[in-house]
């Protein structure tokens, strides 16, 4: 998983919102079934990790990946955007083989 700089930036803003200190806590990535292509991608920033989670260090925070959700993000890089259309995130899944407009 990579996060770019821009994303990396929104989510050191929402973790201090929040209030969750970056030793110990960070964003959990996940996949989700649904979505039109049959799966959507999940941000929560969290507390601490789960204890089967695979836990990447990034420079100010870390990324928390449960083993379901591994399988599937290898590779993706989480971006953040903002345009006339609106902001968030966006993902980059080199090995995804569908995907639809509805963002998820």
């Amino acid at each position: 998983v990579v996060v770019t700089a821009a994303a990396s930036t929104e989510v050191k803003k929402f973790m201090d919102a929040e209030g969750v200190s970056p030793d110990v806590g960070g964003l959990r990535v996940s996949v989700q079934p649904g979505g039109c292509s049959g799966f959507k991608y999940g941000l929560l920033i969290e507390d601490a990790p789960a204890e089967d989670d695979t836990v990447l260090d990034m420079p100010g925070f870390k990324v928390f990946v449960d083993p379901f959700s591994a399988q599937y993000l290898s590779g993706v890089t989480i971006d953040y955007v903002s345009s006339m259309q609106g902001s968030g995130f966006t993902f980059k899944n080199p090995n995804a083989t569908g995907g639809c407009g509805c963002g998820s």
